[in-house]
């Protein structure tokens, strides 16, 4: 914890300062060092300053200045003593061993731009499995994970990835509060070695900051390739940044580079010293001016970044340093100074401040370059540009992206078919295994048709959701996504929105709510919440066992096309809301600038293409065993009780049971789709998750009768679209209808609640609202249009 969170005559032992240099030593001189105990002697009336007791005499420290101090309690010794502790600790017999157990746990934050292999390099340290994609946007929020080595305990953050520390996207403002608020005790900065110039501006931006840093210079491999060279210690030493070449994929160099952290961390690193990157003449008069006046109170400013680093960001303007400053005392002082000062630049040099800025930062990195990296013959990148002339050609770019597409969805279907088949019998002979071992009764009709009949209806399609995500993870580690939204950026741009839009849409059709997480790529606020609300339009994997079941129950001959038609739709939808609705009535064009990084094509590796695959297929299973189990047996429930002591058909014993007053109740509003009660039961049961339709149709269907003298165990262990087929409760176009009611009603739970965080529970009402009234609209049009049929 931290020292400001004591309370008055509470006492803890100091485990290490945080902050940058000068501020650091000077509370370390006043006695905050290491394993020191410190008692709480009196807070102010205003809670600032704090009175303190620490080796026999009182100090006084602002609130502020308290927070970069980490103490143990001995409440928190304690419980690490006794073995309740964090993960990647371990029990420790004495307080004095709990001390240097924590004085032993470096807190790391993991920064990187987007395809630097920065969740690779934290999936190699931690051995997490996050999924490595190859453009901008995969790691979405900060994941954290552990590692022990040498007796030191690793805490691994994986922040998301960004290009700089300015205040303009919801990463970067992310990342700058994850290092001022939490304070990393170091920074592993992940850089492409055969991409140092592009990469190397954000280390300019983490040397400002003045925190503890290692640059691990990922991707060695291909730097060594292509026949270039690089000095790294060389270039280290100009930076005052250790720099260990690495290749996360398969782990070389991690040991070395943790065994930088560690002496980084202990301060026994001689590479390790803070540099200030020259802005030339007029720029570094303006920020000499800022920089003095800002020392003169240098005990009000924030203690995690340097008082220069704040002079640069009141001469930038930067919306979030000025909201850091701004409870300060001397603050309207401070902003008129930089608001003047940057006025200066810009008439002697003609440019803004952030374009001065940005300009040295470039011309010290290639001065740097040019001492220490000899160019190579740059194979990759010649091979990257042979492929690009075929797929972002303005003639064969679309043809090959939509056969990609097809061939995935043709694929789904028509590969996944025989594992499909293979476990359906599984599920089929352990139907009747228990039909024929198992005493009628209550228990044996749960089993049978609450849950073999409910979630067994569902686990079948794992094979075709594997195979989904399999391509799609093939085509975002390759890098060929990046290309697509290049290809597909003008067709955005006539749906009001542009090609940073397009790889969260795909991603939608695996899940839509990390696909509504990867929004916050977007900068354009309008466009990222257009994306957001068209989102439930892209047909995720969890309609996928819905669309499998009714299409071969009802469209055996025209499986493909009937598939790839939902999925058109689907877009086709997407493409009227944002144009039609959004656009033209909420908001006006937004034409923000694209601009994306279209990475080297890299063929990526089975062990990353299959991990990925396998969690997404893993969280289905747990959907499988949690979720839907627990749904599938609730309306068995529901359909079978109330009982009756007389015996009487199954079908008329589902009309009468809870579940079929519910459908009975809702009957009318679906009635003009065609549909009955059973099918408003379903549509009922998805809003909490898709893939609970299938499990309830299951359910309902799980004793039909598929002939007039089809005995009862057969009829059990019948193949769930034969059941659905040999109904009649549904004709083609019926079914039909119900497969486009599904395609666009009532976004699911997670999905809704997806919406709100991102954008508020009021768009998130909205969505619900339109999507379902739409869902109505279109159904009840294909239905009677496909009745003329």
């Amino acid at each position: 914890m931290r020292l400001s969170d004591l309370k008055t005559g509470e006492s803890a032992v100091v485990l290490k300062v945080l902050g940058h240099g000068g501020f650091r030593r000077r509370i370390m001189e006043m006695g905050f060092v290491q394993g020191k105990r410190v008692e709480v002697v009196l807070n102010a009336p205003l809670l600032d300053p704090i009175s303190y007791r620490i080796m026999d005499y009182n100090v006084s420290l602002r609130r502020s200045e308290a927070h970069m101090v980490v103490v143990i309690t001995d409440r928190e010794a304690e419980s690490w003593k006794t073995g309740v502790v964090s993960e990647g600790t371990t029990e420790c017999d004495s307080i004095d061993e709990v001390v240097r157990q924590c004085t032993k746990h470096v807190h790391v934050a993991l920064v990187g731009n987007p395809n630097s292999g920065k969740t690779s390099l934290f999936n190699a340290i931690s051995g997490g499995h996050e999924h490595v994609g190859n453009y901008s946007g995969v790691t979405v929020g900060a994941k954290v994970g552990y590692r022990t080595y040498k007796g030191y305990h690793f805490e691994i953050t994986d922040l998301p990835g960004t290009y700089a520390l300015a205040a303009y996207t919801p990463e970067e403002i992310y990342v700058r509060k994850h290092l001022a608020d939490d304070t990393p005790d170091v920074i592993i900065n992940a850089v492409v070695a055969s991409n140092l110039e592009r990469n190397l501006y954000l280390t300019t931006e983490l040397i400002d900051i003045n925190q503890r840093m290692v640059v691990a210079l990922n991707m060695f491999d291909e730097l060594e390739a292509s026949g270039a060279r690089l000095d790294h210690a060389t270039l280290g030493g100009m930076l005052g940044v250790p720099m260990v070449p690495v290749v996360a994929r398969s782990g070389r160099g991690i040991e070395e580079l943790l065994d930088t952290v560690i002496d980084v961390f202990e301060n026994r690193d001689d590479r390790v010293r803070h540099i200030h990157i020259n802005q030339g003449t007029v720029v570094e008069a303006g920020l000499q001016t800022v920089d003095n006046l800002l020392k003169e109170s240098r005990d009000e400013l924030p203690k995690q970044f340097p008082p220069r680093y704040f002079a640069m960001k009141l001469l930038e303007g930067d919306r979030y340093a000025v909201e850091q400053l701004r409870s300060c005392e001397r603050f309207p002082e401070w902003m008129e100074a930089g608001k003047r000062e940057a006025k200066k630049i810009e008439e002697q040099l003609g440019e803004d401040v952030e374009t001065a800025l940005a300009n040295h930062k470039y011309g010290f990195i290639s001065g740097a370059l040019k001492e220490t990296f000899t160019a190579g013959t740059r194979e990759s990148l010649r091979t990257t540009e042979i492929i690009d002339t075929f797929v972002t050609h303005k003639l064969w770019g679309f043809p090959i992206f939509f056969f990609l597409m097809w061939l995935m969805f043709y694929c789904t279907y028509a590969v996944g078919a025989y594992p499909q088949a293979w476990i359906e019998a599984g599920v089929e002979w352990l139907g009747g295994l228990v039909q024929r071992m198992m005493p009628d009764g209550v228990l044996k009709d749960l089993l049978t048709e609450g849950v073999i009949g409910g979630a067994g209806s569902v686990i079948v399609f794992l094979p075709n959701i594997m195979i989904l995500y399999l391509f799609i993870s093939f085509m975002e580690d390759s890098g060929y996504l990046a290309r697509a939204a290049f290809i597909m950026d003008r067709v955005m741009h006539r749906m009001g929105l542009h090609g940073k839009s397009f790889i969260p849409l795909v991603m939608g059709f695996g899940c839509n709510v990390p696909a509504i997480m990867a929004t916050r790529t977007i900068e354009s606020f309008s466009s990222r919440l257009i994306t957001i609300l068209i989102m439930p339009f892209m047909s995720c994997s969890a309609r996928m066992p819905i669309y499998i079941l009714l299409v071969g129950a009802f469209f055996p001959s025209h499986p493909g096309a009937v598939m790839l038609g939902l999925y058109a739709l689907g877009i086709l939808l997407a493409m009227f809301t944002a144009k039609q609705i959004m656009r033209r009535f909420l908001f006006r064009i937004d034409e923000t600038p694209f601009v994306m990084e279209l990475p080297p094509y890299r063929m990526p590796t089975w062990r990353a293409t299959l991990s990925h695959m396998w969690e997404k297929c893993a969280q289905y299973l747990r959907k499988m065993g949690g979720m839907i189990l627990i749904a599938s047996v609730i309306v068995w429930f529901l359909s079978y009780y109330p009982r009756t002591e007389a015996a009487e058909p199954r079908a008329d014993a589902y009309a009468s049971s809870y579940l079929g007053q519910v459908g009975k109740a809702c009957e009318p509003v679906f009635e003009p789709l065609g549909l009955n009660w059973k099918a408003a039961v379903a549509l009922v049961s998805g809003v909490a998750a898709k893939e609970i339709v299938v499990s309830t149709i299951g359910v309902l269907y799980a004793g039909e009768e598929m002939t007039a003298d089809a005995d009862s165990e057969k009829a059990g262990t019948e193949p769930l679209a034969a059941r659905l087929a040999a109904s009649g409760d549904f004709t083609t176009a019926s079914a039909l209808a119900f497969l486009v009611f599904i395609l666009i009603y009532f976004p699911c739970v997670a999905t809704v609640s997806a919406i709100a965080t991102e954008a508020g529970w009021r768009w998130a009402a909205i969505s619900i609202v339109y999507n379902t009234l739409l869902a109505w609209i279109v159904s009840f049009l294909v239905y009677h249009l496909a009745n003329c049929f």
